[in-house]
């Protein structure tokens, strides 16, 4: 996700990911800069799991239209308009690895959004280090971000970062003692469960199941929530849930009779929820990002509407996601233009970095954090936003932090 491409004054690159430069440029008007900032995204963006990389995808090059409206980027004295390049790794990490090659060797960008998941994510990793390239997995193996790795940063709030303060807030708030987990029989989807496995063990809850699992695929629930409905506990989290399966989830529970709360540390289409599972998905809590209305910036208005417009309709996911591209723009700012084709420089500049956060109506600050759980900072600080459905519509519960 070999021999370096020769850089002139016309052609910096800087990324990984998604669209033709004629894509780009549809609809985006007239762009002053002459340079070009290449940022790749390389994900999943077909089968089950595709909408974890098309939301990245959309979410890069609704920004990189915004920036470019503007005339480009500022950086180092010289204007670069964005050019984003995808490569769907089709959730295999053979492809993410030929991926990473093509767009690091071929593209010689240096910066890019994605993978999506731990095993995909980890693939990346010998390409990144080798050819000096930053990589900002959606996957949460702390392996990826501790020292000695150095070169992904992880651009969301993990599982187990959201799960503590999840299961606080309902045994505090809802009277929730006891918890029920099930995952997909995936290598992401079972670390999650057994993190939060051992975050609920620590706070005190009683661990009703955490055996039961579902196969990738999978469209029949009913066998597998009969069982965890059984137990009857106060809480069952869906540990890594996609968007597809989450509704169909949700709705097997409650039709089997479950009466109680069901959660996810994952993000989620509001859209996807109310189609799949309807009245049913009230009460579902999950993480989300800027992206319910009554916190939401002008800003992030403005990004909401190229985003439908670009992707044909709004996924909530969006909000977890429209700070990658965004932060890594802002940081080239500040490292200089030597940092675009130096990632040294970069990762120089990510433990003084901190920005106004554009996205939230809240004086809220964005900055990378992360040394409480990696020994260094590589995650972006996206607000630990918490949403629960209500009458079909996301509502936020309360907005938090990593650290």
């Amino acid at each position: 996700m070999l021999a370096k491409l020769r850089l002139d004054r016309r052609s910096v690159v800087a990324g990984a990911g998604a669209l033709a430069l004629a894509g780009i440029l549809a609809g985006a008007g007239p762009a002053s800069a002459e340079n070009v900032l290449k940022i790749g995204v390389l994900g999943v963006m077909s089968g089950p799991a595709a909408s974890w990389g098309l939301v990245n995808k959309y979410c890069a090059e609704a920004t990189a239209q915004m920036v470019n409206d503007k005339g480009g980027v500022e950086i180092g004295g010289e204007k670069y308009r964005i050019q984003i390049v995808s490569v769907d790794d089709r959730n295999d990490p053979k492809l993410t690895v030929s991926g990473a090659e093509r767009l690091i060797q071929q593209e010689g960008i240096r910066y890019i959004i994605g993978p999506n998941v731990d095993t995909t994510a980890a693939s990346v990793r010998p390409v990144a280090e080798k050819n000096g390239a930053i990589y900002f997995p959606y996957a949460f193996s702390k392996s990826l971000y501790t020292p000695p790795a150095g070169n992904a940063v992880l651009g969301m709030i993990a599982s187990y970062q959201a799960g503590p303060i999840i299961y606080k807030y309902l045994m505090d708030k809802a009277g929730v003692k006891s918890v029920a987990f099930v995952a997909r029989n995936e290598a992401d989807p079972l670390n999650q469960r057994n993190e939060g496995v051992d975050a609920a063990k620590k706070l005190g809850l009683r661990i009703v199941s955490a055996d039961d699992t579902y196969e990738p695929g999978t469209t029949d629930f009913f066998p597998v929530m009969s069982k965890v409905v059984a137990g009857n506990p106060d809480l069952i989290v869906l540990s890594g849930a996609a968007p597809a399966d989450s509704p169909l989830l949700i709705r097997a529970a409650r039709e089997l009779g479950y009466n109680g709360v069901l959660s996810t540390e994952t993000a989620q289409d509001i859209k996807v929820l109310n189609e799949g599972a309807g009245k049913n998905a009230d009460g579902f809590i999950s993480v989300g990002g800027a992206s319910t209305p009554e916190i939401r910036s002008a800003y992030m208005e403005d990004f909401v509407k190229r985003y439908e417009k670009i992707a044909g309709e709004w996924n909530d996911e969006a909000g977890t996601k429209v700070y990658a591209l965004e932060i890594i723009l802002a940081t080239l700012q500040k490292a200089g233009k030597d940092a675009i084709t130096d990632t040294n420089l970069y990762k120089k500049t990510l433990d003084g970095f901190s920005m106004k956060n554009p996205f939230l109506k809240q004086d809220a600050e964005l900055r990378y954090v992360g040394t409480s759980y990696f020994g260094q900072k590589r995650q972006i600080g996206v607000p630990m936003v918490v949403n629960q459905v209500e009458n079909g519509r996301f509502k936020t519960l309360f907005v938090g932090s990593v650290e």
